[in-house]
């Protein structure tokens, strides 16, 4: 029998979306541990990424591996609608909510981030009365039909129409359409600093003038933290920077430590109305798993003790002031999350083939192909933070 690869396995296999996932690169990561990566050969990468925002604490913090064997020990999945007053999710709920403004105060666990975008808007839907959502052009909240609704790029649209009607999409940043939300509108979904246009970040009189519209005329906002949550940007929560409180919030990324979790949070008030008329508004059968959600408390334990919130800001200082080159356009970063623009899709793509060959994890952004991703571990040392900028720097300068 001819002796066949766990690259031809994988993709004989495992679907795919993509012609060449990682660039086509034959990567066999046995082990994650901290910021590296490291394949079946004992080559070792430097992870810049964080699994796109996950690993906010790190691959594998013993910590969080700790909390997901004792919690295994003891259980792992109960009927979740309910029926059983689980202390993981009861802790962490308290936990997360101890955390937050005083008017997001009850926690919707999810499996994933999509989700909690789908229950948000399902949330608004009820709590309102209304069934118009708006977004903003470039914004991403996700790949199922509902989230897909909320994106403005026909490109990855169109093939699954029809979409979810009463949908629209503003400018971002534009005052000046905001009139467009109206007493029609049930919600606006919102992602302060808009990850997959490659790290656009709000400006404040827009979100102020955007949160007084919603009030006036009795939208909910919906802010989407899935990427910039537990401390990414300098502060636990974004929006924390941008002076408004959020009717409902939506999290899940770096949540979990690595684990798959999300969820919505509002008030008490407008979550009651997903148990009546009809019950059970909104269910699904692994949200608040019991050990994903012992992850997601000592993940944020550790992000709290820790202090990482001044980590990512650290981080930010760090990478201005380390990753100068004349062929990087412009730096777009708020605390851990960062845009490397070169103004050059091509020259992009090959930077990141080259970064990936020579042990460095990055990729680019949905909507902005000229633009590196950097978004490392909250965990990562300023040495070796230093150290993978001066790599990125030099390499820069070699013939690409």
């Amino acid at each position: 029998m001819d002796h066949i690869t766990q690259r031809q396995l994988f993709l004989k296999h495992v679907a795919q979306t993509s012609d060449t996932p990682l660039l086509g690169l034959d990567v066999n990561i046995v082990k994650a541990k901290g910021i590296t990566l490291t394949d079946v050969h004992g080559k070792e990468y430097i992870d810049l990424i964080s699994g796109i925002s996950v690993s906010n604490v790190g691959h594998c913090h013993p910590e969080v591996v700790e909390a997901i064997k004792q919690q295994s020990e003891k259980y792992m999945h109960l009927m979740v609608y309910g029926e059983f007053n689980q202390t993981p999710q009861v802790t962490y709920a308290k936990l997360l909510c101890s955390v937050l403004p005083k008017t997001l105060n009850s926690v919707y666990f999810t499996t994933s981030g999509s989700e909690s975008i789908e229950g948000a808007m399902k949330l608004a839907k009820r709590a309102t009365g209304r069934n118009e959502i708006i977004s903003f052009k470039n914004s991403y909240h996700g790949s199922t039909q509902a989230a897909l609704s909320l994106m403005s790029d026909e490109n990855f649209k169109n093939a699954f129409r029809p979409l979810l009607p009463g949908t629209k999409q503003l400018e971002f940043n534009n005052v000046s359409e905001l009139d467009q939300i109206t007493s029609a509108t049930a919600a606006v979904v919102l992602e302060l600093v808009q990850g997959e246009a490659g790290v656009r970040i709000g400006k404040i009189n827009f979100i102020e003038a955007l949160k007084i519209r919603c009030e006036k005329v009795g939208a909910l906002l919906i802010v989407d933290e899935i990427q910039t949550g537990f401390g990414r940007t300098g502060t636990l929560f974004a929006f924390e920077q941008f002076g408004i409180i959020p009717d409902i919030l939506c999290v899940a990324k770096g949540m979990g430590g690595g684990l798959p979790i999300g969820a919505f949070v509002a008030s008490k008030e407008i979550m009651s109305t997903l148990s009546h008329d009809p019950i059970l508004g909104h269910i699904n059968t692994f949200g608040g798993n019991a050990v994903c959600v012992a992850a997601a408390e000592a993940t944020l334990n550790i992000i709290i003790r820790d202090n990482l919130v001044a980590r990512a800001k650290e981080i930010e200082k760090i990478i201005r002031k380390t990753l100068v080159h004349p062929k990087i356009k412009e730096l777009r970063i708020i605390g851990a999350l960062g845009a490397i623009d070169f103004g050059n899709e091509e020259l992009n793509m090959k930077i990141c083939k080259f970064f990936i060959e020579n042990g460095i994890i990055t990729d680019w952004f949905l909507f902005c192909p000229t633009a590196l991703r950097i978004a490392p571990p909250l965990t990562i040392t300023n040495e070796e933070l230093e150290k993978v900028c001066i790599r990125l720097v030099r390499n820069l300068g070699r013939s690409l």
